[in-house]
């Protein structure tokens, strides 16, 4: 045995340089011996070799049941890539009392500004008026602006309301106007104390000025977005899509959006990268290639929480940065491995 604890450092597809400055770093191996690779996945030799000692993995190795046996030491998992997978015997953790961490609420904020951002944009014609510019075909004025609306007093749906959700909310409050919300993973009594209006789906979709689809997708809910409930979306309105596309009839959606019947962002896909002659390039929704959150200082804090959590548990303390798995939801997660950086409620 060594004299520090041993820390299994797994953490790609996210390069050590991405998510640790020099200075967490030091700090993470000031506190523990570090076993890792960082251009490549930990061998499972090497896992193998170190399990034993080891009280905490930081990356994605798989932990199947048989391999937590032969670590009696593991004390904490910190999954660094955004969603919580399933290559980790949950159960067996918590029955354990080893904490499994995820970063993904370090993206919300980022996030949720992009979202504001895609609405605004969609709202005053932002990128429609600069491409009418460079073609020749603008109009000048009130005749420019008839298609355009303010958010400020705009009634405001949001579909979804985790660690995204509860970013984007007081981005909202400024434009005053009516948020409601549907997450039916929450009591309405919680979502009334957050100043919003609790709402059941069929309301949010038929009554929102402004829409934003914030839930990550589950075992229970991919595709709920379906064309019927996608085409009862009120006309005309201003659709962001932020969190997953599986959690939408994508082709629908793309099609909907296509004959005006509302104004559509998507910062994701289902497939990506999109392929060259993938339709939705000649769409008419406001695109984004899958990068609201994974800002360079962004993806900095991940070490940094990462490391400030570790030393709490090393210490005997619960960890206060990253995000816990809750056992009553983290087996129903069915985010795609590489696809990260989105967080929220699981409708």
């Amino acid at each position: 045995m060594t004299g520090r604890p041993v820390v299994l450092f797994d953490p790609l597809p996210r390069p050590r340089a991405q998510i640790f400055t020099d200075f967490d770093w030091t700090r993470l191996n000031a506190m523990a011996r570090v076993v890792g690779r960082d251009a490549e996945k930990l061998p499972a030799a090497e896992v193998e070799r170190w399990l034993p000692e080891a009280a905490a993995v930081i990356g994605h190795t798989d932990l199947p049941a048989e391999r937590l046996a032969r670590a009696p030491g593991l004390r904490a998992v910190f999954n660094v890539e955004g969603n919580f997978l399933q290559n980790v015997d949950y159960a067996g953790c918590f029955a354990r009392g080893i904490h499994v961490l995820g970063i993904g609420p370090v993206f919300a904020q980022p996030v949720a500004e992009w979202a504001l951002g895609a609405a605004l944009d969609l709202a005053r014609g932002l990128t429609a008026g600069d491409r009418a510019m460079r073609d020749g075909t603008e109009v000048y004025g009130s005749r420019g602006n008839r298609e355009s609306f303010v958010l400020s007093g705009a009634g405001f749906g949001l579909i979804g309301f985790g660690s995204l959700g509860r970013a984007l909310l007081p981005l909202l409050r400024p434009f005053g106007g009516r948020v409601r919300i549907h997450d039916p993973w929450l009591p309405d009594g919680f979502l009334r104390a957050q100043g919003a209006e609790p709402a059941s789906l069929a309301d949010v979709l038929a009554s929102s000025r402004v829409l934003f689809i914030l839930a990550g997708v589950t075992a229970d809910n991919a595709g709920f977005l379906d064309r019927a409930r996608l085409a009862t979306i009120a006309r005309d309105a201003v659709v962001v899509l932020a969190s997953r596309a599986a959690v939408v009839e994508f082709p629908a959606f793309v099609e909907l959006a296509n004959a005006g019947a509302f104004r559509a962002a998507s910062d994701v896909f289902p497939v990506e990268p999109v392929a060259p002659d993938d339709p939705v390039r000649g769409s008419r929704l406001l695109l984004s290639s899958h990068r609201a959150g994974g800002l360079p200082e962004v993806l900095l804090r991940i070490g940094e929480m990462v490391v400030e959590d570790l030393a709490l548990v090393l210490a005997g303390l619960p960890p206060v940065r990253c995000q816990r798995a809750e056992r009553e939801t983290v087996a129903r997660m069915r985010s795609i491995a590489g696809n990260s950086g989105r967080v929220g409620p699981k409708l």
